[in-house]
């Protein structure tokens, strides 16, 4: 999904985190390619320059099915599903306890991040540095975090310590002991990030743009650890009753990957979570994301004196994972601004070269997330590189995508979907994901012949669909005396510029 799915990481993780701006190939970096290195020809060689533009074509790709998997229930409800993955030793597993981000009462957004990360801190029967002893002795790595959509607690394990271990991440889980210092001193962490995030120009974009596009009553409004008005207001009791609020052992799952051949599963996972109670209560009604009132275009400008570039971010609110059409999404994304080769990334970097790197992505959760476009351009080219980011979007909808753009994209695709899933813990993500956003049991297996048959009308169709030139809203982080009269005569929208001095509440 990028697009990010079950098929490459699970669910997403919060854009508020992000420090670098996607390559398109799944991996965080600066957009940059490395030389090519060619030999020197020899000297008396004559040499056929045409044969230097032939490019091998792509061949059939191998065929692939996802690890076949099973599930089974235990005495208090809890369900298991599993993957054996024969000669995969090192064990994964995952615990979701469903009720993430998106339902925390308003007051209290962050609650389910601090929860997590307090988790491995101390439980009721061994303090923080006994819990990491305990698990480093088995050579376990055990943890705890949020998405929008669970509370998740993971495990990675050799696989003949996987029952002990599992013994430790029921703990965790079950027997948190959340001690108030721990608590206290997470939550000031995360004020002091806060703080730190409000001068980094991107991770401020990041912060103002959903503010930008989701309407008051979204959580999605705001970062999923939570803005300093809510985070300074949590303590103790808080994080107890947001963790007595999501532990439920009947709603949760745990999901298990690797070699389990000889292993007793069943039985393990009986002992140690079977016969696990929980006091769980429902989530707080939440009433959901919601698009922004302002009708049409907007921008804002938050002013950086002096800044010699301009953090950009473009969009509107986008789909939720379970769009009928997802795959064809996936292929106008890779098209659009997804990979390397993206249509975005070709014009505004290699042809015009006013960025180092520019991505697009429909961040989907199990509501409509954000459509976004992202970089950062030097000052003095901000607007321009602005309508021309909305020129190529706009253009999604008014003429199919060309033929050779359509099969990189969807080769590419089908190309790398298998490796995704080549350890045990990526394989535990992606059932993971099946589990937070409720996808059918073949979604994985059914990814690479759907992408496959995508074709340009197709991807238009979504273009038409999901794009909304006259909702694209527009956040720039720069110079103000620079860019505010040419952002006022392109005509782009409302104009809203923002002190740099503006309170980072």
């Amino acid at each position: 999904m990028t697009i990010e799915d079950p098929a490459e990481k699970g669910f997403i993780t919060d854009p508020d985190e992000a420090t670098d701006i996607p390559t398109g190939d799944g991996q965080p970096g600066t957009g940059l390619t490395p030389d090519v290195l060619t030999a020197e020809p020899p000297t008396a060689a004559v040499i056929d320059l045409s044969v230097l533009d032939v490019r091998p074509g792509a061949g059939r790709p191998r065929d692939y099915h996802f690890p076949r998997f099973e599930r089974f229930r235990l005495t208090n409800g809890l369900t298991v599903v599993h993957a054996h993955l024969p000669g995969r030793a090192l064990l994964a597993a995952q615990l979701l306890l469903p009720g993430g981000g998106w339902s925390e009462p308003d007051g209290q957004a962050g609650v389910t991040v601090l929860t997590g990360r307090a988790m491995p801190e101390g439980t009721a029967r061994r303090d923080a540095n006994e819990f990491t002893e305990a698990s480093e002795r088995l050579g376990a790595e055990i943890h705890a975090e949020a998405t929008w959509e669970v509370l998740t607690a993971s495990l990675e394990v050799p696989r003949s310590r996987f029952g002990p271990a599992l013994g430790l991440l029921a703990e965790m889980v079950f027997e948190p002991a959340f001690p108030i210092e721990e608590v206290e001193r997470l939550r000031d962490e995360r004020m002091n990030d806060l703080l730190q995030a409000w001068s980094d120009p991107r991770r401020r974009a990041e912060r103002v743009f959903p503010e930008t596009i989701f309407g008051p009553p979204s959580p999605y409004r705001r970062p999923l650890a939570g803005v300093q008005a809510t985070v300074r207001g949590l303590d103790r009791d808080a994080v107890v009753e947001r963790h007595r609020r999501l532990l439920d052992p009947a709603a949760a799952t745990l999901v298990v990957a690797g070699d389990l051949a000889g292993l007793p599963l069943a039985e393990l996972a009986e002992e140690h979570l079977g016969r696990r109670g929980g006091q769980a209560a429902p989530p707080p009604a939440s009433t959901g994301p919601a698009a922004n009132g302002a009708a049409g275009a907007r921008v804002v400008l938050v002013d950086r004196p002096g800044a010699p570039q301009s953090e950009i971010r473009i969009g509107h609110v986008g789909v939720a994972r379970k769009t009928p059409d997802y795959h064809a999404i996936a292929v106008l994304n890779a098209i659009l601004g997804g990979t390397f080769n993206s249509r975005l990334n070709r014009i505004l970097r290699e042809e015009l070269g006013y960025t180092y790197g520019i991505s697009s992505s429909f961040d989907m959760r199990r509501q409509a997330g954000p459509f976004v476009v992202r970089t950062a351009v030097e000052t003095a080219v901000s607007v321009p590189a602005i309508t021309e980011i909305l020129r190529i979007v706009r253009e999604f909808r008014e003429a199919q995508v060309e033929q050779d753009e359509l099969d990189i994209a969807r080769d590419y695709l089908v190309g790398v979907f298998p490796l995704r899933f080549e350890s045990a813990a990526q394989v535990a993500a992606a059932l993971g994901g099946l589990v937070a956003f409720d996808l059918p049991d073949d979604e994985l297996d059914r990814y690479r012949p759907q992408v496959a048959a995508v074709s340009a009308t197709d991807v238009r169709d979504a273009a038409v669909r999901h794009i909304r030139p006259d909702e694209l809203a527009v956040v720039v982080i720069g110079d103000a005396a620079s860019v505010e009269p040419a952002l006022r005569s392109a005509g782009l929208g409302e104009l809203t510029v923002v002190a740099a001095d503006a309170s980072a509440e």
